[in-house]
């Protein structure tokens, strides 16, 4: 079992930042791939960043790239979420999700077997 727990979310204006942490329990952080997937009200979920074991591979959704950076501190069996310029659409729950069976979990939500609670970004206009 690994257990997940996200910190980092709150409330913000549009254009400002946040980082989300995702402290990861319960298993070998540096065999698991991680990803970050989030869930706006009414809307089914959606992927938005993903990072293999290493942090060598990543992946985002087109929605995020060139302002979302997805890291990992394997020492600190952390992972991260950095969005800049944030939109009010990017408003939503963001939940870290982790896979032991995949070297790279990538954008497939299918792929990820542990699932942390979520923590509530909102984006003001």
């Amino acid at each position: 079992q690994v257990q997940l727990v996200e910190s980092g979310g709150g409330l913000v204006q549009a254009g400002g930042s946040l980082r989300l942490s995702c402290a990861a329990s319960g298993r070998s952080f540096s065999s698991l791939a991680m990803g970050w997937f989030r869930q706006a009200p009414g809307k089914e979920r959606e992927s938005v960043a993903a990072i293999s074991w290493s942090g060598r591979a990543t992946e985002y959704a087109d929605s995020v790239k060139g302002r979302f950076t997805i890291s990992r501190d394997n020492a600190k069996n952390t992972v991260y979420l950095l969005m800049n310029s944030l939109k009010p659409e990017d408003t939503a729950v963001y939940s870290c999700a982790a896979t032991p069976t995949y070297y790279h979990g990538g954008m497939n939500q299918d792929h990820y077997d542990f699932w942390g609670q979520g923590t509530q970004v909102t984006v003001s206009s």
